[in-house]
């Protein structure tokens, strides 16, 4: 059975998309920690991160460093923290969220948010990277 992502990737389910491409996507996730939180999905599932073939897991972090860039111009915050925790949903994401401490990445403070909001967000962070040449 489809994962979640793999629906929305497929249009079957909506989606704050801020990239896509040949190998990945990313969303605005619907429960964020904070503002500008967002996940950096591979197109193909996979399961466990540490089984997403080499190729597929540089551009994954080549395009986390692209986004986090987008998100610091929209979010005010001191850094973007990355974590791959994989238990919620079995389709390997990385998690992208804007911190000013270790107290942001407790995923206890994930709220959903108005699908507005995120909307709003996802085209913050979409011009911001048009901005910046992507």
């Amino acid at each position: 059975m489809a994962s979640i992502f793999t629906k929305i990737l497929a249009g079957e389910l909506p989606g704050h998309f801020v990239w896509k491409d040949d190998l990945c996507f990313a969303i605005m996730t619907i429960q964020p920690i904070r503002a500008g939180h967002l996940i950096v999905i591979p197109n193909t599932e996979v399961n466990h991160w540490d089984d997403v073939p080499p190729a597929t897991a540089a551009h994954l972090m080549h395009v986390s460093q692209i986004l986090a860039k987008a998100i610091k111009a929209v979010v005010p915050c001191k850094r973007v923290g990355v974590t791959v925790i994989g238990l919620e949903v079995p389709h390997t994401h990385i998690h992208l969220i804007p911190i000013d401490s270790m107290a942001d990445l407790d995923f206890n403070n994930a709220r959903a948010l108005p699908a507005e909001e995120l909307a709003a967000t996802a085209a913050s962070i979409s011009n911001a990277l048009r901005e910046f040449g992507h």
